[in-house]
């Protein structure tokens, strides 16, 4: 039964046809960080927004964007909304979250990433899209061709604007904004304001309305955390035990390199298992993460920068194979599970030598964790975890697809004098068991 407390999403101001499309989704209560938000971007107010990962941000910026959108037209090449984000995976993600929304109000939606042709990119912009999502260096990229103007902009959102300024990205956002008209509408979105984010609010946003719904720290209640302490000689087994449990299981890893080999070892020994990294083609990438959400793949090992761009829902166990080396990296590493209200486990695997080094980081982090001795009579990481033993029987590696021409980024609707495409559809899983207002 919704909380009648809660506003619905309707009594917050989104139009009818929104309303149904979010009902269809299973979208039917909005989060703290939607209630605070939405009212303001529809008002046209400049809105900060901070919150950690899995409290809603995408919808809490993208649906009052599409309504603020509608009744409008975009010229080609001249889109009216631009939405920054610092990876590839969540650009797709973002797309996918909105695309019902956007189909709902009649709208065009593209994104524009690397590892995807250009040429198909700029042919899209060309028949005319109303909203660019776009990592910063492939919109400057489109922008020094020529094949888009940003002078129609009406509102740009800006997406873990702390992990653009870790990965070096804000000089091309600056470059980004500079292009947008000085009146338009900025809404900018990050689990931490510190730094150079702070420099980017206090230049471009004006008269900002704050929103935060949660400290930058580990304490979801639904989340809990446990530390096992592990000899480093049973390691490897002590992580294939846990990655053999039933469920979808992220394990993280320091290196691309450790990615591979890590994968390799598990499917060796019967886990179904699948990396993600930088290095891995972006077909690869997008096929992978599909897979791992759709639960074909119950087991992902990634990287810190790939996992930016994996917002799943039901991930019930993130592992810290390599514990990690900053309060930031943990913090978004945890918050891969105990998403869109359900629970979650992170367990961080430690040897003799990397106890103290990763107890500091968690102590930073605000992470009060449980300590759970391994290799001995103690058998209660077994139950935390639902550790079991694997097959052991080799997983066959997956047959790549036939090459086929890539298809252009972005929807062509019906009804405005383009032929019909295949409709995005929402990875499977991803919109199941959601029981309040997205997780994205």
């Amino acid at each position: 039964m919704p909380d009648s407390s809660v506003p619905s999403f309707a009594q917050l101001g989104l139009p009818v046809p929104l309303v149904h499309a979010l009902g269809r989704g299973k979208i039917t209560t909005p989060f703290p960080i939607q209630v605070a938000t939405i009212p303001d971007i529809l008002a046209g107010r400049d809105v900060l927004g901070r919150g950690p990962t899995g409290s809603g941000k995408t919808l809490a910026f993208g649906l009052p964007m599409l309504v603020r959108l509608t009744g409008g037209a975009s010229r080609p090449g001249r889109p009216r909304a631009v939405v920054l984000v610092p990876t590839r995976e969540l650009a797709q993600q973002i797309e996918s979250a909105l695309d019902e929304p956007a189909l709902a109000l009649g709208l065009r939606m593209v994104s524009l990433v690397g590892g995807m042709p250009l040429k198909a990119q700029a042919f899209r912009l060309a028949r005319g899209v109303d909203v660019v999502i776009a990592t910063p260096g492939r919109l400057v990229d489109h922008l020094g061709k020529g094949t888009v103007t940003l002078d129609d902009v009406r509102i740009t959102a800006v997406d873990e604007a702390d992990h653009m300024a870790e990965l070096g990205f804000l000089p091309q956002v600056t470059q980004v904004l500079d292009r947008t008209p000085v009146a338009a509408q900025r809404l900018l979105f990050s689990a931490t304001l510190d730094g150079e984010v702070d420099t980017l609010v206090a230049t471009y946003l004006h008269d900002p309305v704050t929103h935060a719904t949660a400290e930058a720290v580990a304490a979801v209640d639904t989340m809990t955390h446990h530390v096992l302490q592990v000899p480093r000689h049973i390691k490897w087994d002590i992580v294939a035990r846990i990655a053999a449990r039933k469920g979808r299981t992220l394990l993280f890893v320091r290196t691309k390199a450790g990615v591979d080999r890590l994968t390799d070892e598990l499917r060796a020994v019967g886990v179904c298992a699948r990396g993600l990294h930088g290095d891995k083609p972006q077909a690869q990438r997008t096929r992978i993460l599909a897979e791992f959400t759709g639960g074909t793949i119950p087991v992902l090992v990634a990287t810190d920068v790939a996992a930016r761009g994996i917002h799943v829902d039901d991930v019930s166990l993130v592992v810290h194979v390599d514990p990690p080396t900053e309060p930031k990296a943990y913090l978004h590493r945890a918050g891969r599970t105990a998403r869109a209200g359900d629970s979650g486990t992170v367990v961080t695997i430690v040897t003799e030598d990397e106890r103290g080094p990763a107890a500091k980081v968690m102590r930073a982090a605000g992470v009060d964790a449980a300590v759970l001795p391994v290799g001995g009579g103690d058998r209660r990481w077994e139950s935390v975890t639902g550790a079991r033993q694997p097959s052991g029987t080799p997983v066959a590696e997956p047959t790549p697809p036939k090459p086929v021409e890539a298809p252009e980024s972005g929807r062509r609707f019906r009804g405005r004098g383009e032929p019909q495409q295949r409709q995005h559809r929402r990875p499977t899983g991803s919109g199941r068991g959601r029981r309040r207002g997205g997780a994205h």
